[in-house]
């Protein structure tokens, strides 16, 4: 699933082709995808100016003139594609584009999800935090309040294993897998320790080293999974600079490297693969 970095760049790209625009087509090529979408939602859209963007967690808000919000979620698979209408060429309707949207001013947006795991609404902009997907999510953590004594409260008397907590959406929104197994390593954190031992200090680093590597992958334009492009196509490359995802039996960069060294880890936790290096994370 696309994390947070993710589809903080497809709606970055989605706001530098489509804010200010006006939307004259609007076709949804069925009825759902992981829950029905609003009835008449075409309808609903054409003619609406898009005025902004929001992300929260993992979802993208679309905000109109109408004081409407479409909210975009991409599931397990989901992907835009943004493009520029030319008169003279046909439109190539991909395969499981299920949502494509045109513009007055001649961009076009699509919304592929092969597997239909995501999801399409659309709300009045007052009522977005209150919306069922939206309103237990915690806080955010690019923004300010998110630090070293606020994640400390956020674990306090938490029994469960510091990763698991880390990937409680109601604590922290848009943390995955991915970006929480790297943000970890760079604390020296066991991903198995119970979050509530974590001690003052060992919550400040871990706050630091979450927004760093977030900031790091929005920067590179998010990772690359086997589903995720960016909206104008082009592959992420965050993956390149993992540190410990995906590198099962390669040499950790923190340790010392006598012969025989371990190297990083594999195991699962919470049905997910953990990666990390038990000589230098406790």
């Amino acid at each position: 699933m696309p994390e947070l970095p993710e589809v903080e760049t497809v709606m970055r790209g989605m706001r530098a082709h489509l804010e200010g625009h006006t939307i004259v087509r609007a076709e949804m090529r069925r009825p759902d995808l992981r829950w029905a979408m609003p009835p008449n939602l075409a309808e609903r859209l054409r003619g609406a100016r898009v005025t902004g963007f929001r992300r929260r967690g993992k979802y993208i808000l679309m905000r109109l003139d109408g004081d409407d919000s479409v909210l975009i979620h991409l599931g397990m698979s989901g992907r835009v594609r943004l493009s520029r209408l030319d008169p003279a060429i046909p439109v190539e309707v991909l395969p499981h584009e299920h949502v494509a949207l045109e513009t007055e001013e001649g961009c076009r947006f699509g919304l592929i999800d092969p597997r239909r795991f995501g999801a399409v609404d659309l709300m009045p902009t007052a009522a977005e935090d209150g919306h069922r997907l939206i309103a237990a999510l915690g806080t955010e953590p690019l923004e300010d309040g998110f630090d070293g004594p606020a994640l400390h409260a956020m674990l306090a008397g938490k029994r469960t294993p510091l990763k698991a907590a880390l990937l409680d959406q109601r604590l922290i929104a848009g943390l995955g897998n991915i970006y929480v197994c790297e943000a970890l390593f760079r604390a020296r954190l066991s991903p198995f320790r119970e979050a509530r031992t974590l001690g003052t200090a060992e919550a400040a680093a871990l706050a630091a080293a979450i927004r760093a590597v977030l900031t790091e992958a929005i920067a590179a334009g998010g990772s690359s999974l086997r589903d995720y492009v960016q909206p104008d196509g082009e592959l992420g490359y965050f993956q390149h600079r993992w540190k410990v995802y995906g590198r099962e039996g390669e040499r950790c960069e923190l340790c010392a490297v006598p012969p025989g060294c371990p190297g990083i880890r594999r195991e699962t936790q919470g049905g997910r693969s953990t990666f990390f290096c038990d000589r230098v994370q406790h």
